[in-house]
């Protein structure tokens, strides 16, 4: 059996502290590290708000006394975080985490269905929301069977609503020798048998599902990227929402364990998100590939002084290798790095360690972090060595306890040997680097043979009036599946047969025949996630809902069949 081991020394991983002990009261922690005056914090960009980390500490201890003495939060509850990026998010974050509640972060863009749903999923007792978000808030926890009364404001203030601020006073008031006393771990427990968070998985494959992330994964995630970490990197900007695993980890944790100022971003704007990186000098930059593709392709970029960026860091979904180029080509002198991972691996599998920090390595996923094992699992059901593709297979102390309350979703996807079936095709070379090269349940088979559909939308993206792509297979009754690409034209381009032929040529002249592409429809846009994921079931709903107004060019049948 074949294993793929990390080159990291093994993390020193404490067993027996909570997340928040382990962030505020350890060994570990910069309130025990640094003096006051150097301690970092959660900053707001626009208003300039801040909350250093010791005030972290005391604003979320008198809040988790309020919400246990006044409101009767119990141990073992669900708070639910719903709102745009601010600096008493990971305040009333860790406000819950300190007294044992689970923490349900749910994203700003939801509905009010969605929302329904991800509070009866938790099983949310409180939520706390923004002023921008409580029209969905408020209708979505009447749905869900939550009083008013256990609505929060995070931030602002509106009739009717408790805020943050009036927590912070009520825990207050109980004097400094009264403040609830922090949770400890049950005896024969351990951190790895707790769960802190509930992360929804982005649920491209039917409904969204609650991952149930202890406090060890968070704690084991910081410490294998903390050592990939240069000690330079003292100023994080957290432009992505706070509700995704990579704002859990990687804006709202970690940057505590380095002590690293974390300046947020409350709503996105491309001429927003420049001004920041020009007014706080930063010098690396935390995106996804949609941002990082209107950073080489956006003229407002040109306007700005970027000289002082030296990385661009990636992660959540593919980038294009026209892209990464561009990138380079763009911003000479700077570096790259991403990771690869998922909300059931709490972040990062693997990650580019400093000395991959090269755009010859951009298109790999990382190298496999500390204290952490990979298998390339093969179609025959062996199990694969170097250059093997297969499916990723990944065990180590980040890999989360399984799905809230769906045993049949956790048996399918974590086995017995502790060892995650990632879903994702890939394979691993003579460096140990990751290549990720498709969702496995995406590949399109044609007359049996895997294509994977982001090889494709790779190419599409290098073509000229392409400025964004999603393939999926369709049915042919000869092939099984073809594939079959859906364009967002680049504003000029008028969406006519000339372009459409133009495509499925352009495919023609770089694919072997089993990659031709069938059909090219004209869209709008490419519905993605938060992090950049393609939602291609949400794609297929449209098309189904636009039956008779769609722009679908096709390739000849004999052609295709060829």
């Amino acid at each position: 059996m074949v294993i793929f081991k990390s080159q990291q020394p093994p993390i020193d991983l404490p067993t027996d502290l909570t997340d928040w002990d382990w962030l505020f009261d350890s060994s570990y922690s910069p309130l025990n590290n640094y003096p006051p005056s150097k301690l970092a914090g959660f900053q707001n960009a626009i208003t300039k708000e801040r909350v250093n980390w010791a005030e972290v500490k005391t604003y979320s201890t008198y809040i988790s006394t309020a919400l246990v003495e006044k409101y009767g939060l119990k141990e073992g509850q669900t708070v639910s975080l719903f709102g745009q990026n601010t600096v008493w998010y990971p305040v009333a974050m860790f406000a819950g985490l300190r007294v044992g509640a689970k923490i349900s972060g749910a994203s700003p863009a939801y509905n009010v269905e969605e929302m329904t749903f991800a509070l009866k999923t938790a099983d949310a007792k409180f939520l706390m929301t923004t002023p921008g978000s409580i029209d969905v808030a408020s209708a979505s926890a009447k749905a869900a069977g939550l009083p008013q009364s256990n609505i929060f404001l995070l931030e602002g203030s509106l009739p009717g609503y408790t805020t943050i601020r009036d927590l912070i006073n009520m825990g207050q008031s109980y004097g400094e020798q009264n403040q609830i006393p922090a949770f400890k771990l049950p005896p024969g427990k351990k951190n790895k048998d707790i769960c802190g968070f509930l992360s929804f998985s982005s649920g491209t494959t039917g409904l969204p599902k609650a991952v149930m992330i202890s406090h060890q994964n968070v704690i084991a995630q910081c410490l294998q990227i903390q050592q990939l970490t240069p000690n330079t990197q003292k100023k994080v900007m957290a432009v992505l929402p706070l509700f995704h695993i990579t704002g859990l980890v990687h804006q709202m944790h970690l940057p505590i364990l380095l002590n690293a100022e974390v300046i947020m971003l409350p709503q996105f704007t491309m001429e927003k998100m420049l001004d920041i990186i020009v007014e706080y000098q930063l010098a690396e930059l935390l995106l996804v590939p949609p941002i990082l593709i209107r950073m080489v392709r956006d003229p407002i970029v040109d306007k700005y002084n970027l000289s002082h960026v030296t990385r661009f860091s990636s992660g959540a979904a593919p980038l294009s290798e026209e892209i990464i180029q561009k990138l380079k080509e763009k911003f000479p002198g700077t570096g790259f790095k991403q990771g690869y991972g998922m909300t059931e691996s709490c972040s990062c599998i693997t990650a580019h360690p400093p000395s991959k920090f090269d755009y010859k390595y951009a298109h790999s996923g990382g190298a496999i972090v500390a204290s952490t094992e990979v298998r390339i699992l093969k179609e025959d059901g062996t199990f694969g060595g170097v250059g093997d593709s297969g499916e990723v297979l990944a065990r180590g102390p980040q890999v989360v306890m399984g799905y809230l309350n769906n045993q049949k979703a956790t048996e399918d996807t974590f086995d017995e040997g502790g060892w995650l079936h990632t879903g994702d095709q890939g394979m691993i070379d003579e460096e140990g680097m990751i290549f990720i090269q498709d969702r496995i349940k995406e590949l399109i088979k044609v007359k049996g043979i895997g294509v994977a559909p982001a090889e494709l939308e790779d190419l599409l993206l290098g073509h000229e009036k392409v400025e964004d792509v999603a393939v999926m297979g369709i049915q042919d009754d000869y092939s099984g599946e073809l594939p079959k690409a859906f364009v967002v034209l680049k504003p000029t381009i008028e969406k006519d047969g000339a372009v459409g032929r133009e495509l499925i040529a352009f495919v023609k002249d770089k694919k072997v025949r089993y990659k031709w592409i069938k059909e090219v429809e004209f869209v709008e846009e490419i519905p993605k996630s938060a992090s950049g994921k393609i939602l291609r079931r949400v794609l297929r709903d449209q098309q189904k809902q636009m039956a008779g107004k769609r722009n679908i060019f096709k390739d000849q049948p004999n052609k295709a069949r060829l």
